[in-house]
């Protein structure tokens, strides 16, 4: 004999067979819902746990600091390579180097980049010293600009080059040159004309050796 259909006290007679398929249908699919969060929340949970493995695990060192360039040092043996003197910059407080080195070429030019200290200070000038040249030598740096003006700064007669766009191109924004007995100085760069002249006239006692 077949036991009778328990009755379901939500309908108050026992459910019909369609009732039922229903019924383990919808209990299936929550299931199977619940599963699917619990996967999600233990899948997230083992991503976190692998992020703060690796942060744990990265080096804490000091950030590396600034290589410090002996101007000095490398203009003493550019001074012996080429057997004359070169035009070294003060640095005092404001001045960095961040490159100094003999460029080579149909002139030989003795290459140093400046930039501020400050962190508060922005631009850069470049000094170069092409030796055995004039002023014709210039407009290989400044993309083809020629002196268009003069002006006095320490006590020399210094060209002025009107960069404009061709400036730009570079990030250039005023050059000034000056003859430097057998060689030919350029300061140029994205400092202003006031910064570059003070520059320039720290300049002017070692300039005048050369020229002596």
């Amino acid at each position: 004999m077949n036991k009778p259909a328990p009755i379901v006290a939500e309908l108050g007679r026992p459910e019909t067979p369609e009732e039922t398929a229903a019924r383990k249908a919808a209990s299936s699919k929550a299931y199977r819902s619940s599963q699917t969060v619990r996967s999600l929340v233990a899948a997230l949970i083992v991503t976190l746990a692998i992020v703060a493995v690796i942060v744990l695990a990265v080096p804490r060192g000091e950030p590396a600091t600034t290589r410090e360039i002996d101007v000095v040092g490398i203009a003493a043996d550019v001074e012996s390579t080429m057997d004359r003197p070169v035009i070294v910059p003060d640095l005092a407080d404001f001045w960095r180097v961040n490159t100094a080195e003999l460029t080579s070429g149909a002139t030989v030019v003795w290459d140093v980049t400046l930039a501020p200290s400050a962190e508060d200070e922005r631009g850069f000038i470049k000094l170069a010293q092409a030796f055995d040249a004039d002023s014709s030598w210039a407009p290989q740096r400044l993309n083809g600009t020629a002196p268009t003006d003069t002006t006095s700064i320490g006590g020399l007669e210094w060209d002025v080059y009107a960069l404009g766009d061709a400036g730009a191109k570079q990030n250039l924004t005023y050059a000034i040159g000056t003859q430097a007995g057998d060689d030919y100085l350029l300061l140029y760069g994205s400092r202003s004309a006031d910064s570059t002249a003070e520059l320039a006239e720290s300049l002017v006692p070692q300039i005048r050796d050369l020229s002596e």
